[in-house]
């Protein structure tokens, strides 16, 4: 399964979010019906070895002993790989892969991909089980890159209490990576967006090793001053990025910055930003969520047809889960580490909340195959937005009430499950158990929701007969 060209992700440093957070968020896109679980993997130690081997390619590496604590969004079949794509191990860092993106023929040239390298099914299981801060995720990655290879181009999200950083693999064995600035946001779109690297600066800069012998022997670097923006050196820029990539940046942008006038179809829009005002955890929704809206090219909007249809939008039917992996610094870990989760198209689901402290996911989330499915999340969600798809907009204002209501009352439960959690010092097994009675009371009210409008859809059948009277 080819899962390429797909996501968009987000990067809000601590000093640029209301209140202290890192936030680090992707929507994982890949098929209208591919359905997700939700899954954490306990501490585990392996007496003799413990190997890991690809469904996907012949990618096999050997793993240390201890595998810690984490969690993960497993598919629903590993016939392709696991791809676990987020989640947080027990020291509090969090990691998503990946962001998909394109190297240009020159680059693969000299360094081509490497059909059994390290693809993105890999690579949250085997690098955040064993990493103890970002700094330490993007060198595991990097090292496992440059002595295996990687089969693709990626961009790569870590972040812990300290610093948030993006990684991008622009061929076969090289990769950089940046540390996003505190006071700054970054949104991606299945690009290569990391600019000018400045090798003199450590501590906010990291890559392969002779990456800057490998470009300057090969003579690939473009700049004339001898720099190198690794954009420009290892990316793509066609017409289709102006349909397909540039769009969601700028409309994200747009979104944070909406006193600088951009086109959506501009190139070379800055991977790093201030935002004009300080950015919240709904702020981060609300971008993965979005499609364009109060402009002409919103799909579900009031525009002309052809406008309407020419940009891919940040949130589509092909989300099979987003995420937001929130990190705030002034709580203790187990609370203050949060996996924003919405299951299917973000848009048409509601993000709910898992503390980094837990010791065990809903068994709804840990349900749901290729078949509709009544008792998985994945599922629950989907047919919500399913049904509000067939009659859009006579369903999308209920919709929206219902996302509005769920998420005041989320805010009021996670208020309460987190005072008492630290007034009275309960254990992470109560945090457990209380948040799988948010998670199921969300579930239950999307079902209630469904089954609203399967009877309200009943007037739309085109065998309904009104009479007219007047005849």
């Amino acid at each position: 399964m080819n899962k390429y060209s797909a996501c968009t992700s987000i990067i809000i440093g601590k000093k640029a979010s209301t209140d202290g957070s890192i936030m680090i968020g992707r929507n994982e896109d890949c098929k209208a019906s591919w359905p997700k679980h939700f899954v954490i993997h306990h501490k585990k130690s392996f007496e003799k070895e413990n190997i890991f081997k690809s469904n996907d390619n012949n990618f096999k590496i050997k793993l240390p002993l201890t595998r810690y604590k984490y969690s993960a969004t497993p598919e629903w079949t590993t016939k392709y790989g696991v791809f676990e794509e987020n989640g947080f191990n027990e020291f509090g860092v969090a990691m998503s892969a990946t962001e998909s993106a394109y190297a240009n023929q020159q680059v693969l040239g000299y360094d081509p991909l490497v059909e059994d390298g390290i693809g993105e099914e890999a690579m949250v299981t085997v690098v955040l089980p064993y990493v103890k801060n970002a700094r330490e995720g993007v060198q595991r990655l990097g090292d496992i890159v440059t002595k295996y290879g990687t089969c693709e181009s990626n961009g790569i999200l870590f972040a812990d209490k300290n610093e948030a950083w993006y990684m991008e693999t622009g061929s076969g064995h090289h990769w950089v990576a940046q540390r996003i600035p505190e006071d700054s946001y970054a949104v991606i779109a299945n690009q290569l967006s990391i600019e000018e690297i400045d090798f003199n600066d450590k501590e906010n800069y990291m890559y392969s090793e002779d990456i800057y012998d490998f470009v300057k022997n090969n003579h690939l670097i473009v700049s004339k001053d001898g720099k190198l923006n690794f954009r420009d050196t290892f990316g793509i820029r066609d017409v289709s990025d102006t349909k397909y990539n540039n769009p969601r940046v700028w409309y994200g942008q747009k979104m944070f910055n909406p006193e600088i006038k951009q086109h959506p179809t501009d190139h070379n829009l800055p991977f790093i930003r201030k935002a004009s005002k300080l950015l919240s955890i709904d702020d981060a929704k609300s971008f993965l969520s979005s499609h364009f809206q109060e402009t002409e090219y919103d799909p579900v909007g009031d525009g002309d047809k052809n406008t309407k249809k020419m940009f891919r939008p940040v949130s589509l039917a092909k989300t099979q889960e987003a995420h937001i992996l929130q990190i705030n610094p002034n709580l203790p870990m187990e609370i203050g580490c949060l996996q924003w989760i919405a299951m299917g198209v973000a848009s048409q689901s509601v993000f709910v909340p898992f503390y980094q402290g837990i010791n065990d996911t809903p068994e709804a989330y840990k349900n749901g195959e290729i078949n509709y499915s009544p008792d998985s999340a994945y599922w629950i969600f989907k047919l919500a937005g399913v049904l509000v798809d067939a009659h859009y907009k006579y369903f999308v204002s209920d919709l929206e009430a219902l996302q509005t209501k769920l998420n005041i009352s989320i805010k009021n439960n996670m208020l309460d499950i987190e005072n008492k959690y630290l007034g009275k010092k309960l254990d992470n097994d109560w945090l457990t158990e209380q948040n799988k009675i948010l998670a199921n009371k969300i579930l239950n009210e999307y079902k209630e929701f469904s089954y609203k409008l399967i009877s309200k859809s009943t007037d739309f059948s085109p065998l309904n007969y009104k009479q007219n009277l007047d005849l």
